[in-house]
């Protein structure tokens, strides 16, 4: 092969100067961002401080470093009183009694592994925001009822059923984590179930008897809070259903408990064919190095990670914040695959961010980045008539002279044979 120093032909000094004034523009494009990005943190620079938070709840719990990667003491170890909480984090009489209203009505409960991200110093810090009760959920005043989207969207037991080709398997109601914005809150209760066997075995027949479906989800809850075992016998049945053409697991194991991804685990799923796993980082602070390390594992296990984020108000409805998470998450193999608008319920309101603040992320999202760094934005219809998905417009005109109007990510307005 020969070696050519100049590299493609063609391009002249004049073309050289006009790609180096562009170059300026695309710097001034991305200088914001720049500027911004410093001040927003990354799990993976904040290892040490981490580390720390990590001695001290371990301490309270009377646990080892062999229990910290034991995803099972984890479980067992929630922290869900407001006693055990208060010796982790400086917590005011009143902050404690607010929590404890809150947990009358909604559970909560966060992993140690997750509260160890939390800053102790910052009442707004993005973690905590997410795992530990705010009296805001108390206050508000929203009634939602949408009997529909259950009702009559359940043709078997576990099943729900929006779209032509896939559904859902909901196997329990369990979670490694009560999220404070979970669409589920209300259903969830008090206690963990794993639904019974003989309704798992209900939603497979039905599965079996209607040959459209091609993909099917295992969530709750969170699928990951069943056994090796229990998954490995679903999974297995699916396998053996000709139409099924993939499966996907619905968890938020890889962000609030990365240790269940253990080798064993990840050894059972590489037996399954096309497994498809969907998470939910929602702030940069959430990509640690341990977060990282269960990632690796599952994709060397050849299962497929994609991210689904919830616009959330304060935590990353900001088109900064959210640049650097789906960037963050690409760095540890984490594709970005849905921005989800809050959905109004009972008792997040203070979460749910406008819907003109995710389009002005996507906006400064297409062309800023990477396509692989941008998701689609997801409004959840109501009744359950799924998702829908929410862009800026590009197209301005179908019809000017036979040619198309449209806008480029830039602002450019240009015109585009539309030959027919």
């Amino acid at each position: 092969m020969e070696i050519d120093k100049e590299g493609p032909k063609g391009v002249t000094e004049e073309g050289r100067k006009v790609a180096s004034a562009r170059c300026v523009e695309y710097k001034e494009a991305i200088q914001e961002y720049l500027d911004a990005k410093k001040d927003i943190p990354c799990g993976l620079d904040l290892t040490e401080r981490n580390e720390q938070q990590k001695k001290k709840i371990l301490s309270v719990l009377e646990g080892s470093e062999e229990d910290w990667d034991d995803w099972k003491w984890q479980v067992r170890n929630m922290i869900r009183d407001v006693e055990t909480l208060a010796k982790i984090f400086p917590l005011t009489a009143e902050e404690q009694k607010q929590i404890e209203e809150v947990g009358k009505d909604v559970r909560w409960g966060v992993s140690p592994y997750y509260a160890s991200l939390i800053d102790p110093d910052d009442p707004n810090c993005p973690v905590r925001m997410q795992s530990i009760p705010s009296i805001q959920e108390a206050l508000d005043p929203s009634v939602v009822t949408e009997p529909e989207t259950i009702l009559y969207n359940s043709p078997a037991p576990c099943i729900t059923r929006l779209y032509p080709d896939r559904l859902i398997i909901n196997v329990t109601n369990a979670c490694s984590m009560f999220c404070r914005h979970c669409l589920r809150r209300r259903d969830i209760g008090h206690e963990n179930i794993r639904y019974a066997k003989e309704s798992i075995k209900d939603a497979l027949e039905y599965i079996r008897e209607n040959t459209e479906i091609r993909d099917v989800l295992l969530t709750g809850g969170d699928a990951l809070m069943l056994s090796d075992d229990y998954l490995d016998w679903i999974l297995s049945e699916l396998d053996a259903i000709e139409h099924v053409e993939i499966k996907r697991l619905g968890t938020r194991t890889p962000v609030v408990l990365p240790m269940r991804i253990t080798d064993e685990f990840c050894a059972m799923l590489e037996k399954h064919g096309a497994i498809y796993l969907n998470t939910q980082f929602n702030h940069s602070k959430e990509i640690t190095e341990t977060a990282a390390e269960a990632i690796k594992k599952l994709t060397k296990a050849g299962v497929l990670v994609g991210n689904q984020t919830v616009l959330l108000k304060g935590i990353n409805a900001d088109k900064h914040i959210m640049k650097k998470l789906m960037q963050d998450a690409l760095r540890i193999r984490v594709k970005p695959y849905y921005i989800f608008h809050c959905k109004k319920l009972e008792g997040i309101r203070h979460f749910r961010a406008h819907i003109e603040d995710g389009l002005e992320i996507m906006e400064y999202l297409r062309g800023y980045t990477s396509g692989l760094a941008i998701p689609t934005y997801i409004i959840t219809a109501p009744s359950g008539r799924g998702k829908t998905p929410v862009n800026p417009n590009y197209i301005l005109n179908t019809n000017v002279d036979g040619q198309v109007l449209f806008r480029t990510w830039g602002g450019h307005v240009m015109k585009y044979d539309n030959e027919r």
